[in-house]
Parts: C-alpha cells; sequence; structure tokens
C-alpha cells in the first residue's frame, strides 16, 4: 500500500487553529475511507515504548507452566494470560472459525469508577489484571506504556472532534473514565498449514472508540478489507502508531467513517518458517455508561440515524466475551 496515510499529528501539539483544522481535514478524508492511518509525531515516551515491548517479549518466551500462573480466568476475567489457540476473533462477526494462532496477555483500566456496582457487567470489565511475576519490571512497563497510550487516545478523540466539525473538548466527559484495556499480542513461528478459514487472527472490526497499535518493524501480515472488496496488506512505517476507527466512534459518525475488517493472515504456504511476529495494541474505550448514538453534525438533513443508541460497556462485554472458546 504506497499510498497508506501517514500522518504528521506534531500540528496538533503546536499549530494554530487553522493548521489544527487542516490535520483534522485530512484525518476525516481517511476515516471516510478507510478508517486506517499510521500516526507520527506522537510525542509518547520512546523508553516507555521500548520498555512494555521487551518485557513482553520476554514474557512469552517463557515455559508455558509459567505463563499459565497468570491465565486469564474463563468466563469471570478477560485480563491477563490468553493461551495459544483459545480465542477467535472472527466469531464476534457470527463467523465460526478456527481459534487464531496466537496467545495475548491482557491488561484492563487501571481505576474502576465509582457508582457502578449494580451496571451489569461492570465488574467483568473493570476486573484486577492478573500480573505475572516475571519479568519483575513487567507491571510497571505496562503500566507506564499504558498511560502513554491514555494521553494518545484522548489527543486523538479532540483530532476527531475537530474532523467532525464539533468542539475540540467534545467527546471529553464520555472518555473521562474510559473502560479502555491493552494487550500485547504474541504470533508464534509456525511451522504447519492452517485448518481451514484459520487465521493469526481473524477478520473482525474493533469494538472501541479507536485502536493504536505498534507492529513489529520489518514484520507483515496486518491486512485491511478495502472498499474494493479486496485484502490488502498494511505496511510497518518505522516510527509510527497504526490507528483505526472502531465500532463506537463509526456508531457516533452514522457510518461517515468506518470500522474497517482486519486480519493478521496466516500464509497457506509453509514449506518455510512463518516468522514470529510481535504486536502490541491499545483499545481506547468510552465511558461504561456512555451512551453512544448518533452525532448531530453526522446526519444531512432528514437523514435518519442507522442505530440505535447503545451502552458503550455492554456493547463491550458482549463482544469480548463471544469471541472466546
Amino acid at each position: 500500500m504506497n499510498d497508506f496515510p501517514v500522518v504528521d499529528i506534531s500540528p496538533y501539539f503546536n499549530g494554530s487553529s487553522n493548521v489544527k483544522r487542516e490535520l483534522a481535514k485530512r484525518v476525516d478524508s481517511v476515516c471516510r475511507e478507510t478508517g486506517f492511518l499510521a500516526i507520527t509525531g506522537h510525542q509518547v515516551n520512546k523508553a516507555a515504548i521500548n520498555a512494555a515491548w521487551n518485557s513482553a517479549r520476554e514474557f512469552f518466551d517463557l515455559p508455558l507452566e509459567e505463563k499459565l500462573k497468570t491465565k486469564a480466568l474463563d468466563g469471570s476475567n478477560p485480563y491477563g494470560y490468553i493461551p495459544f489457540a483459545v480465542e477467535a476473533l472472527a466469531k464476534s462477526r457470527g463467523e465460526d472459525t478456527p481459534p487464531d494462532l496466537k496467545e495475548t496477555l491482557n491488561m484492563g483500566p487501571l481505576e474502576r469508577p465509582k457508582n457502578l456496582e449494580d451496571a451489569p457487567g461492570a465488574k467483568f470489565t473493570y476486573s484486577p489484571t492478573l500480573w505475572p511475576e516475571n519479568p519483575p519490571e513487567l507491571k510497571s512497563a505496562f503500566i507506564s506504556y499504558f498511560k502513554e497510550l491514555s494521553n494518545l487516545g484522548a489527543d486523538m478523540m479532540r483530532i476527531f472532534a475537530l474532523a467532525l466539525d464539533l468542539r475540540e473538548d467534545y467527546f471529553d466527559g464520555y472518555i473521562d473514565t474510559p473502560a479502555s484495556a491493552m494487550r500485547a499480542i504474541n504470533y508464534p513461528e509456525n511451522h504447519n498449514p492452517p485448518k481451514k478459514g484459520q487465521q493469526r487472527a481473524g477478520a473482525h472490526s474493533d469494538y472501541g472508540s479507536l485502536t493504536i497499535l505498534l507492529p513489529e518493524e520489518g514484520s507483515g501480515g496486518l491486512e485491511i478489507f478495502m472498499p474494493s472488496g479486496k485484502w490488502q496488506e498494511a505496511p510497518v512505517v518505522p516510527g509510527a502508531f497504526v490507528v483505526n476507527i472502531g465500532d463506537m466512534l463509526a456508531t457516533w459518525t452514522n457510518d461517515r467513517w468506518v470500522s474497517t475488517l482486519h486480519r493478521v493472515k496466516a500464509p497457506e504456504d509453509t514449506t518455510e518458517i512463518v516468522p514470529r511476529r510481535q504486536s502490541m495494541a491499545f483499545f481506547h474505550m468510552p465511558n461504561w455508561n456512555a451512551e453512544i448514538a448518533c452525532i448531530p453534525t453526522c446526519l444531512e438533513e432528514g437523514e435518519r440515524p442507522k442505530y440505535p443508541p447503545v451502552s458503550a460497556g455492554a456493547y463491550l462485554m458482549a463482544k469480548f466475551q463471544s469471541t472466546v472458546e
């Protein structure tokens, strides 16, 4: 994808209001087309990136019995280790596929908002993360990186607000206690052909407002389902994050912006070893009790919303639970 959009967002941090709006126009154009862009100029601390990445690699290199000590509890806590070939992301779309060829280490929100004691599913979404003992620096590294990307996610939501002809702070009240989560993902070397319909990560759209992905430099396999109806590989841009729109932002914008299907493809030809791949994904979510309803600026005169309002928390929980074997 030689024309894959790479957007420098540094003007948002140091530009005039006119410069910010020019940036917002560019972002709006991309979000209307595929909802995927690579961003540079993001101001995320490089040391925090490296610490989280390296500790994740160390964790995945541990023996399985060590990793299983922090296995996410089936059906009651999503934050911990999910072993290889347990999750099938395509099932979130109702597609019955073999489980994905990956393992993950997930962490959840750092704080649980008040007044959610009676909200169905809130206990699940705000479960405490099951942290591994090894490597010992992983917990602090993940928390530091999570905070960095939480700030970046909030910045992106303000850029999105400008792109939608809204006040810059329009989304602030929807994301001040977000149900955001993060996962480190390991796709091990593969020596065997996949089962029919099996991928490293099955075709899915992301559930929340936006996703910030750090793929391994030099790796391949992330594919986007293009408007042409074909899958196309997304390049890895050194020093850039891949940002994509999630389902809730598509609902907010009445599909003005698209929550695009994507997957990590498992090559069918395994005459050679399929190399290992690692990534880290931050899922920026609205507040648990936020009502996601069509934004007025995304409706043409006489047009009606395509979707009824949805509770962010309930939607998120239903999607997650549909993917786990």
